[in-house]
C-alpha cells in the first residue's frame, strides 16, 4: 500500500511539472527588465514605474561608464535624468525602470 501511495504522489508531482509554461518573449518596449546584462532595450528609455533610488540610479549610470553625474532627477514618466561626462563630452543621460542607461 505504501508503494502505491508513493507511486501516485510521484505521478502527481510529475504531472504538475509538465503543466508549467514559460511566457513567450515580447519585442515591444513594454517588456519587463532586460534579461541580458550589458545590453539596452532598443526602445530605451522606456516609461514606467521606476523603483531605483537616487543612489542606485547614480550608481547604475556610473557603472555604465559615465562620470560627474549631477542634477539627477526622476521625471514624471519614471525616467531618471542627469548630466554626466563620458569620453570627455558632457551629455544628458537617462536611466529607465528596466535599468537601461542611454545618452540623450
Amino acid at each position: 500500500m505504501k508503494n502505491f501511495i508513493l507511486v501516485v504522489a510521484l505521478g502527481a508531482s510529475a504531472l504538475s511539472a509538465f503543466a508549467q509554461t514559460t511566457p513567450a518573449p515580447s519585442s515591444n518596449g513594454n517588456t519587463p527588465a532586460v534579461a541580458t546584462p550589458g545590453t539596452n532595450n532598443p526602445a530605451a528609455p522606456v516609461e514606467g514605474a521606476n523603483s531605483f533610488t537616487e543612489a542606485q540610479a547614480k550608481e547604475r549610470i556610473e557603472n555604465a561608464g559615465y562620470t560627474d553625474v549631477k542634477d539627477l532627477k526622476l521625471d514624471d514618466k519614471g525616467i531618471w535624468m542627469a548630466s554626466a561626462t563620458k569620453d570627455g563630452k558632457s551629455l544628458s543621460v537617462a536611466l529607465d525602470y528596466q535599468g537601461n542607461v542611454v545618452a540623450k
